[in-house]
């Protein structure tokens, strides 16, 4: 009876204290166990400002992750359906929505094994491939990092379009005929440099919102600028102001060896994966369901839009469509304000990809800060040691010298909040440097591609397939292990693939 008791106990504490949780490979061997993890800390703000707690709904999230993956590549959609033909360019469409949405799937899984709400890649990384795991945060702060500054370049490209196409600058200069001659005074209207500027006192603020639940508005917006786009290409599809090409030109399938160059527009088009773990740490319901809806609906919409702009926009122009779709209008006051709707799409984007950079510039900074810490404590140890050799009290572990006011996550280690000022500091940063290179450098295509074919590539790909594996490595195989594994293969081969056709642009000038 004794023993029994005993026993009983011991589960007890072991279960108060989550060591089930972090140990039992049944616990998380089935996918259909809830993600929710109701341990001491799951309301906890971890350092990425959730002081309220997790309160973010299904729209909010659907809206931020569809904001996310709806960007100025759907402005490319109609030339990569040109190039590749219209059937084959559907089916890469919904080919990479299915590829994207199974690594969504993946990170989730893998997320519900982190501590509480304070899931990331840096997290899945400690669980799976820790000596890896700044690594890939560095990749994934730069890759977001560029998108941010290419939303920039855009901002920067579009605006004195549009000031010339109002005619402004004809009306306004002292004695302007009409003809868009502009008034010397007035040259910073179409200077790029000034758009960039004043649209950073916009971004700035809303950068700075320390959770993604508080850009919904801003997304909400921004996905109206989207709908106006895709309302653009209907009603000029419907009644051209051109004509139409012939039906004979349309292609259906056209694979050729310029397939590879636009592969990374259909794979890429679906890229939300920097934000999945903010969506688990801040929705409310964090359940398998609820986050399997989400990732549905947003990838979902994402197929949508993207076949209307694609479809329609290559059956109005043909194969003579450019890689932006919006430039093929003719100058008209519903196209000026297209352009203005795109502006404003990348413009609350902008933060989108701030929020996951500024969390991985986190994670990098504390592991470094942990390196150096531990470092210098192992010295003052030492000299410690040296200077008290002859005291008979015996030597303080580590783990008992830290104050207990400071809590440990499962691994025993101490979790990292952000201070104010640090947070500060790293959002100044990411946009002083975002604005600083926007503003000097027109041109980051090929930079882009090149950060995109390896971040895009590991964070859609071949992180989520990895860390899923991984995490199941001995667990029986399943349909979703094999997927898993297909699904990292399939990242690395386009890795391979996108940077060898960069690779080749460049050597070819």
């Amino acid at each position: 009876m004794s023993e029994a008791s005993s026993q009983q106990q011991q589960q007890h504490e072991s279960h108060s204290h989550g060591a089930v949780a972090a140990t039992s490979p049944t616990r998380h061997s089935t996918d259909e166990s809830p993600l929710l993890n109701h341990g001491p800390h799951h309301n906890e703000d971890l350092g990425h400002g959730n002081e309220v707690g997790p309160s973010a709904g299904f729209w909010s999230c659907t809206i931020n992750l569809a904001n996310t993956i709806l960007g100025t590549g759907m402005l490319a959609m109609p030339g990569a359906l040109a190039t590749v033909g219209l059937m084959l360019g559907s089916f890469m469409i919904v080919f990479s929505a299915c590829a994207s949405g199974l690594g969504l799937y993946f990170l989730t899984r893998s997320a519900s094994r982190t501590h509480g709400r304070a899931a990331s890649f840096f997290a899945c990384s400690k669980l799976t491939y820790p000596w890896a795991a700044v690594g890939f945060d560095v990749a994934i702060a730069i890759k977001c990092f560029g998108v941010g500054i290419s939303y920039l370049i855009i901002i920067g490209d579009l605006m004195p379009e549009v000031v010339r196409s109002l005619g402004m600058i004809a009306f306004a200069a002292a004695g302007g005929d009409g003809s868009g001659e502009m008034d010397p005074q007035l040259w910073f209207l179409v200077d790029r440099r000034f758009w960039i500027t004043i649209f950073m006192a916009i971004i700035g603020p809303i950068s700075f919102l320390k959770r993604l639940d508080s850009l919904k508005a801003t997304s909400a917006l921004a996905l109206g600028a989207v709908f106006y786009l895709v309302f653009i290409v209907v009603y000029y599809y419907t009644f051209p102001d051109q004509p139409l090409p012939p039906k004979e030109e349309i292609r259906l399938f056209h694979p050729t060896a310029q397939f590879f160059t636009t592969l990374p527009i259909f794979v890429f088009a679906f890229t939300c994966h920097q934000n999945i773990f903010s969506v688990y740490n801040e929705l409310s319901d964090n359940g398998q369901s609820m986050l399997n809806r989400i990732i549905s609906t947003s990838i979902g919409s994402a197929v949508v839009v993207y076949h209307i702009i694609g479809v329609l926009g290559y059956l109005t122009f043909g194969n003579i469509v450019g890689s932006n779709i919006i430039q093929m209008y003719n100058a008209s006051l519903l196209v000026t304000i297209g352009r203005i709707a795109i502006v404003i799409l990348v413009m609350f984007s902008f933060p989108l990809q701030c929020h996951p950079c500024r969390a991985c510039l986190d994670k990098v900074l504390s592991a470094l800060e942990q390196f150096w810490r531990s470092r210098f404590d192992k010295a003052t140890d030492y000299s410690t040691l040296n200077s008290e050799n002859d005291d008979d009290e015996p030597s303080t572990s580590l783990s008992s010298t830290v104050p207990n006011s400071v809590q440990l996550d499962d691994h025993g280690e101490p979790i990292q909040v952000t201070s104010e000022l640090k947070y500060t500091l790293m959002t100044l940063s990411i946009l002083i440097g975002s604005y600083l290179i926007a503003i000097t450098v027109s041109e980051l295509e090929l930079v882009l591609s090149l950060v995109g074919s390896t971040g895009s590539t590991a964070i859609s790909f071949i992180l989520p397939g990895s860390f899923y594996y991984k995490l199941h490595q001995n667990d029986p195989w399943t349909g979703r292990k094999i997927l898993s594994v297909c699904l990292a293969s399939y990242g690395t081969m386009v890795m391979i693939i996108c940077l060898t056709a960069n690779i080749r642009r460049i050597s070819h000038g």
